[in-house]
């Protein structure tokens, strides 16, 4: 894959900004515990996360993070630093920023939004998750919040995307107790799995890359 140069930038800014692939492109990576209502509730709870894209030894990477144990929804999930909106943020892309200096300790002011991607209903947790796609110059210094957050680790675009990591796996979730589901999800290291909404927004991700004309 490409060194992260302006020019790789001004490319996923501009397919950022056209219209998105959206569900047909999340689908491909599907994984729900949950049936998917016909249209978000009106009760459904505005949230955002962050994708952060940013260079290790000039490779684009992404970070992920893994969620504490805690009997939440999301328990122990892989994600991407994210959270609630709340009333005292500018907008959702506020919210991204904020929860990932919150959760991992990334500063705001590191990080460029390079556009949005789809927002996904998530029917275990009732959150409707707004994803933005950010860049960084330099690889971060990491903060956790160990309340939240158990660990991070960071992928290479270049593994991530490979169609060998993709696979068919049995999950649980904390949201139905007592019940195993086969679910889409990529493997970046053969055991790590990131699946449901994570997973979709990964396979937009993919497919805008690919289309912005960023070789993986």
């Amino acid at each position: 894959m490409p060194a992260v140069n302006e020019a790789y930038l001004a490319q996923i800014k501009e397919r950022l900004a056209a219209p998105l692939p959206g569900l047909e492109a999340q689908e491909r990576m599907m994984g729900r515990v949950k049936r998917m209502p016909g249209e978000v509730p009106v009760t459904a709870r505005p949230s955002a996360v962050l994708c952060l894209i940013f260079p290790v030894n000039n490779e684009p990477h992404v970070l992920f993070m893994k969620r504490r144990e805690d009997n939440t929804p999301h328990s122990g999930q892989v994600s991407f630093p994210g959270g609630s909106y709340e009333q005292t943020d500018a907008d959702y892309r506020a919210t991204a920023l904020r929860e990932a200096q919150e959760e991992v300790g990334i500063m705001s002011a590191d990080v460029e939004i390079l556009g949005a991607l789809t927002s996904l209903y998530i029917p275990v947790s009732n959150f409707n998750v707004y994803p933005y796609v950010g860049y960084a110059k330099q690889r971060p210094i990491y903060n956790l919040s160990h309340a939240e957050v158990s660990y991070v680790f960071e992928v290479p675009l270049r593994v991530l995307f490979d169609p060998a990591i993709k696979s068919v796996v049995s999950v649980s979730s904390p949201a139905v107790q007592g019940m195993q589901f086969k679910v889409n999800a990529y493997l970046p290291d053969g055991k790590t799995i990131i699946w449901g909404a994570t997973a979709m927004i990964l396979s937009e991700l993919e497919e805008v890359l690919k289309q912005a004309g960023v070789t993986f």
